[in-house]
């Protein structure tokens, strides 16, 4: 079984080489950026792909978007710092087969990487209970009225980019962002540009 992970930092790639040091079967690739990963991804076509959020330039929401229309059964994961449900909910809408805390027990890794390579699905308990929670009594806050392309956006804008570098990163036009910042505006209930970036600053998402 191939397993790709896309993450910038080496060591969390060096933790899951360890993780799986015990079963020979296991053959881990990398990419540190979603460009790489994207490429790796169609070389190799791996059984898993093991993505981040946070990669440098386009987040791991939009390289699963990527992947999954280059190849609709791809089996992703997503790892990530982030333990908030929102941010598992919405890798679950992009697609994504599983969603793993790095900060939460390392063998759920293992676990997922298993259950999705099965043809499965993964969530640990812990935040599997906190989405059905989550969407039940309508809890997870104002980012849960975007959608994983406007969060992915918002994350750009947040990290510095300006609307014409988001439309070029993430291959629309630059009316296409505008509108779509407009838009994330109105449903946020914030009133200017600045203060659509500091709430992104705010939310962790930059």
């Amino acid at each position: 079984m191939r397993v790709l992970i896309v993450d910038d930092h080496p060591i969390v790639a060096s933790g899951c080489r360890a993780l799986m040091a015990d079963d020979p079967d296991i053959v881990i690739l990398e990419a540190s950026s979603a460009e790489t990963g994207l490429d790796t991804f169609v070389a190799e076509r791996p059984d898993v792909c093991v993505l981040d959020i946070n990669l440098p330039g386009v987040s791991g929401f939009e390289l699963a978007r990527r992947i999954l229309a280059r190849d609709a059964s791809a089996r992703i994961i997503v790892f990530s710092m982030n333990d908030d449900p929102i941010f598992a909910a919405r890798a679950i809408d992009s697609g994504a087969k599983g969603y793993v805390s790095k900060s939460g027990d390392p063998a759920d890794l293992v676990k997922a990487i298993r259950a999705v390579a099965g043809g499965g699905v993964f969530l640990p308990p812990a935040l599997a209970q906190g989405i059905a929670f989550a969407r039940a009594t309508s809890a997870e806050g104002r980012l849960a009225k975007l959608t994983p392309r406007e969060i992915e956006i918002l994350r750009l804008l947040g990290s510095g980019k300006s609307l014409s570098e988001i439309a070029w990163m993430i291959n629309a036009s630059y009316k296409t962002i505008a509108n779509t910042s407009s838009i994330m505006r109105q449903k946020l209930g914030i009133r200017t540009s600045s203060e659509l970036v500091r709430f992104a600053i705010e939310s962790k998402l930059a």
